[in-house]
């Protein structure tokens, strides 16, 4: 059951309204037991003496699993954690996100969710879509002073892709300028981070898989952005993609530690990678 945020009055008059069978004088006896919980819990049985209802919606345990959604991730493994985790279905995750959701990956935001245990794959995925566009409309109005879905979504899917590519947050904004720098020529990106889009987060992208994948997301056949997300993004990754570093960067290849160099002809980018 659910517990409100609030004082012992607040949550009496909730319980009340939803058909408990309470009375206001069950506040007093409520404030001698202890402090309610708040959120989900689970009081462990449908039909309870009042006093032992009172008392275990102060002591029960939170009736809730914890799921978290890292930056860079897509749905099919958020989907894979909660059906792992709980009796939810990872096929109909995906049918009501789906339903819910204007692009097919990168709406649900990086975080720690608090899941009720027993929701169902409707309710949960409804819950989680429609939260995280209410804060993708807030940060568009804050950043940009306004909210154009289709061309937030676009900076989203450049996110997706610059939180794949870079090995560090102050790389980011040299990836998107490299990003940037790109389509401003009719250059195809040729990132292998917009292939790890879905089931294939962790895969390593091979020149095989380059050949053989024929995906809008395969950023080497095709020119532009993906039409979707390739993942969950960071706030800094999605900043990055909004205000890209000023330089002229159009190449890039992984060090030995991890980091990029970065170049701005290709002659520089051969020499860098023969080094």
């Amino acid at each position: 059951m659910y517990i409100p945020e609030g004082g012992i009055n607040k949550i009496i008059s909730h319980l009340i309204k939803n058909n408990f069978q309470l009375s206001s004088v069950d506040a007093l006896l409520l404030r001698s037991i202890g402090k309610p919980q708040k959120g989900w819990i689970d009081v462990g049985s449908e039909h309870l003496s009042r006093f032992d209802f009172l008392h275990r919606i102060a002591n029960a345990k939170a009736a809730m699993f914890d799921v978290v959604l890292i930056p860079g991730e897509t749905n099919y493994f958020l989907f894979k954690e909660l059906s792992e985790k709980s009796s939810l279905d990872a096929s109909k995750l995906e049918y009501y996100y789906n339903k819910y959701a204007p692009y097919k990956d990168g709406v649900i935001l990086p975080d720690t969710y608090s899941i009720p245990i027993g929701i169902k794959e409707n309710h949960i995925m409804y819950y989680l879509v429609n939260r995280s566009l209410q804060k993708h409309k807030n940060m568009s109005i804050k950043i940009l002073g306004e909210y154009d879905q289709n061309q937030w979504f676009k900076y989203v899917t450049i996110a997706s892709i610059i939180q794949k590519e870079a090995a560090n947050i102050e790389e980011m904004p040299l990836i998107s300028a490299v990003i940037r720098n790109r389509l401003r020529r009719g250059m195809p990106l040729q990132m292998d981070g917009s292939l790890n889009y879905g089931e294939f987060s962790h895969v390593k992208v091979t020149p095989k898989m380059i050949k053989s994948d024929t995906s809008r997301y395969n950023t080497y056949k095709y020119k532009g952005i993906p039409p979707h997300p390739v993942g969950s993004t960071s706030i800094e990754a999605l900043r990055a993609a909004l205000s890209p570093a000023d330089v002229d960067y159009l190449y890039f290849v992984r060090d030995k530690d991890g980091s990029h160099t970065f170049s701005k002809t290709y002659k520089e980018h051969l020499d860098k990678i023969r080094r």
